[in-house]
């Protein structure tokens, strides 16, 4: 899917208007989007970042009508938004934030997981797992497991449960249901992708050529972050990249990247995979993009999330 109208000045100058009244809060997000060498990763440098997520996500979610309730999962931080007018609870949405997998908090969740309940009136479950460096892979899987078990409990069915993802919050999700599959459990009704990070190998042709292009991650970042969650295991696993791994059986997935994202590969390749394995996925490319815009209060990202909606009604 390519969502541009109008003819190509309109388009220019719509874009560039636009992200100069977002200037400032791409400024903020691009600076979460910072790190050393892969082989260092201040402390210091990590925990600004993960309070200054915990702020931005806290002063730019849109909380109007929405209840947001915290409470502990088993020794886990965790949170339910709901919307505060009457609505149906026959489905639940799983949300996995993004971060690199060294940052990201409930404060951060907020954004995504109150716009997921706005749009399709679900409840949303947003937890928050342990990070990287101080916790490596294994911990953020485990973390999920304990989310999606938690709903099981409750007496959700794994086809009354959408998970959603942003960035590393997309691999997680994908990661997520890879295990269930291996160990024969099913999958969640529904997968949404935002940005989504699928391979650790950057491997993809747009991590070089849109290097220049995409305003929010690079590639220094990008190995930065694996290197600190990855520990020198193999990057071709499904566990870290779950492009590699095989589709059959999976559910329904909605995807949506930017055009101006080094991961835009990423989202590509992981249709082409879904495809040929014969699952139902909807890629959507939004020209001009960068890495998970929907965050941002603009009406194209309004547009994503109506999509989003449109895409777990059709099914």
């Amino acid at each position: 899917m390519n969502d541009n109208k109008g003819g190509p000045m309109e388009k220019k100058k719509s874009s560039q208007a636009e992200r100069k009244r977002l200037d400032p809060l791409m400024l903020a997000l691009k600076a979460l989007h910072s790190a050393g060498a892969p082989e260092t990763m201040d402390p210091e440098e990590l925990e600004r970042q993960r309070r200054n997520q915990e702020i931005l996500g806290r002063l730019a979610a849109p909380m109007v009508g929405m209840d947001w309730e915290e409470f502990s999962l088993d020794g886990m931080n965790a949170a339910w938004t709901r919307l505060k007018c009457p609505h149906g609870d026959r489905h639940v949405i799983l949300y996995c934030h993004g971060g690199g997998y060294t940052s990201g908090n409930l404060g951060y969740s907020r954004v995504l997981s109150a716009k997921l309940a706005n749009v399709t009136g679900y409840d949303v479950l947003s937890f928050e797992y342990r990070l990287a460096p101080e916790h490596p892979y294994p911990a953020a899987v485990e973390d999920a497991l304990r989310a999606w078990d938690h709903l099981m409990l409750m007496g959700y069915g794994a086809r009354d449960v959408v998970v959603a993802g942003d960035s590393a919050g997309g691999n997680l999700g994908l990661v997520l249901c890879h295990w269930l599959r291996s160990v024969g459990r099913r999958t969640p009704g529904a997968l949404v992708l935002m940005s989504p990070w699928t391979d650790m190998t950057m491997s993809g042709e747009s991590y070089r050529e849109r290097a220049e292009i995409d305003p929010m991650l690079t590639v220094e970042y990008i190995e930065a972050v694996c290197t600190a969650y990855a520990r020198g295991k193999d990057l071709r696993s499904p566990y870290l990249s779950p492009l590699f791994g095989q589709f059959e059986g999976f559910p329904p997935t909605l995807i949506q990247v930017g055009g101006h994202e080094i991961l835009y590969s990423d989202s590509l390749r992981l249709r082409d995979a879904m495809e040929q394995a014969h699952v139902r996925c909807r890629l959507e490319v939004y020209e001009d993009m960068w890495h998970v815009f929907q965050m941002f209060p603009m009406k194209r990202a309004g547009a994503a999330m109506e999509s989003v909606s449109r895409f777990l009604l059709e099914r």
